[in-house]
């Protein structure tokens, strides 16, 4: 797995085309203040190494929103950070296991539609760890 991670105090998405045909059909806007954003991508592997990736993946999450001392947390699926790509049920149920466990661990925690194109606008803090790539 991949992770592109922001601290933004502004972050806005919109839906904009289903890409995904068993996607669900979704039509949301919304707008999360003081928020860690993360740009996911699973990969190929990943399902033989799930739980060290959800552990690394939250983990990563509780350390940024730490050090920002951010309680929103925004996970979106990006498919352009490796060449190995995962099927999109793998990448879906690991975003969907990650949001449970980090809401658990008191987050606020928005998902763009999965299987979506969006349109965003981001406000990225200036801070050198306002902007963070892992990869797991």
């Amino acid at each position: 797995m991949k992770l592109l991670m922001f601290y933004t105090p502004s972050f806005w998405f919109k839906t904009f085309q289903r890409v995904l045909a068993e996607a669900p059909e979704a039509d949301q806007e919304q707008e999360i203040e003081q928020a860690v954003v993360v740009f996911y991508q699973a990969e190929a592997g990943d399902e033989e190494r799930r739980a060290k990736v959800l552990a690394k993946l939250i983990k990563n999450v509780k350390w940024l929103a730490g050090k920002f001392g951010a309680s929103n947390v925004v996970l979106h699926s990006f498919n352009h950070l490796s060449a190995s790509k995962a099927p999109p049920e793998l990448a879906a149920g690991l975003a969907e296991e990650a949001a449970q466990r980090l809401a658990a661990a008191g987050f606020a925690v928005t998902a763009t539609p999965f299987g979506y194109l969006n349109e965003w606008k981001m406000h990225v803090a200036g801070e050198s760890l306002a902007k963070v790539f892992k990869e797991i």
